[in-house]
């Protein structure tokens, strides 16, 4: 049986009107399935905690954005014995952008419900601290503090968000966002360890991302060599730069271009741990965390099974 999470919110609303075209598809086809509706923030966590926690496993197949997908991937209680099935409905899709999921409802169901193909998954672990201790946070497709997190942030409570994604121009929320965030965003000192060993620290950083896909924020081709089987997190961190600088380098992380420019630095590593001299803004695939000084990254020791394209 399938268990369909649903956003109906997603993509301003987009994410119900999508379930409406696949729900007759799944009847026509006589396929047993279950369908939850997300209704609040976190509920897809709870949701899924409450699905998974029986020790059976399951295939789950969300239909959302990348924020979704991170409330499900937080509340699989096992990861070996879940299988996730994707139908992008966000802004960003990013997921689907890395793992070449369509974003034509139609075509990525037909591909769960006839799969020829599988990818055992990396799941990121985010560690930090708040007022009620230390705190663990799950991420598939990234986590990072600074000028990518300040662009998450805004873009939760942005009213032109909505409209760009009626006219499904959603992805240049981002753009537009990255624009005024860089404009505003202050540099300070940042320190990246790297599998507890090597450390290097940066005067004036923007940001600092852990990355297990390759893309970020609608479209960003941030660490363009990132694969999400290889046990491994991509690092970038952009430092030492001027604003103009990263104003002209930030329309070529659609390609990846940007890692070849000074103050573009980019690592390997299992584990990676950040430091920053002020607190800055958090985010985990695009879901925003209180502002932070110390973050550590690392990799869940199973993988999810997750149904990809041929």
């Amino acid at each position: 049986m399938y268990i369909f999470i649903v956003n109906p919110n997603s993509r301003s609303g987009m994410g119900s009107r999508i379930w409406n075209t696949v729900e007759p598809v799944l009847n026509e086809r006589n396929i047993r399935y279950r369908v939850f509706f997300t209704k609040y923030q976190r509920h897809a966590v709870k949701l899924v905690r409450e699905i998974t926690s029986d020790g059976q496993a399951h295939t789950i197949i969300v239909l959302g954005g990348d924020g979704t997908v991170n409330e499900v991937v937080n509340g699989i209680a096992d990861l070996s014995k879940t299988t996730l099935g994707y139908i992008p409905t966000g802004s960003s899709n990013d997921f689907a952008r890395s793992l070449c999921i369509p974003t034509d409802p139609l075509t990525a169901l037909d591909n769960i419900l006839r799969p020829s193909r599988y990818l055992s998954v990396n799941i990121g672990i985010l560690t930090y601290n708040n007022k009620n201790g230390v705190k663990k946070r799950r991420f598939a497709v990234s986590t990072g503090m600074g000028f990518d997190a300040c662009i998450c942030h805004e873009a939760m409570i942005s009213h032109v968000k909505v409209l760009l994604n009626k006219l499904r121009l959603g992805k240049l929320t981002y753009v537009g966002i990255a624009l005024r965030q860089l404009l505003t965003l202050t540099p300070c000192q940042v320190t990246v360890t790297l599998d507890d060993s090597r450390r290097i620290s940066f005067d004036r950083a923007y940001f600092a991302t852990a990355m297990n896909f390759k893309y970020e924020g609608g479209g960003f081709k941030f660490c363009p060599d990132a694969d999400c089987c290889d046990g491994l997190l991509d690092i970038i961190v952009i430092s030492n730069l001027s604003k103009l600088k990263i104003l002209t380098l930030l329309p070529t992380a659609y390609n990846g271009w940007h890692t070849r420019f000074k103050g573009v630095y980019t690592y390997t590593c299992r584990k990676a741990e950040f430091k920053s001299a002020a607190p800055l803004p958090v985010h985990t695939d695009g879901e925003p965390i209180y502002k932070q000084t110390q973050l550590t990254l690392s990799l869940e020791q199973e993988k999810l099974r997750v149904i990809a394209m041929p």
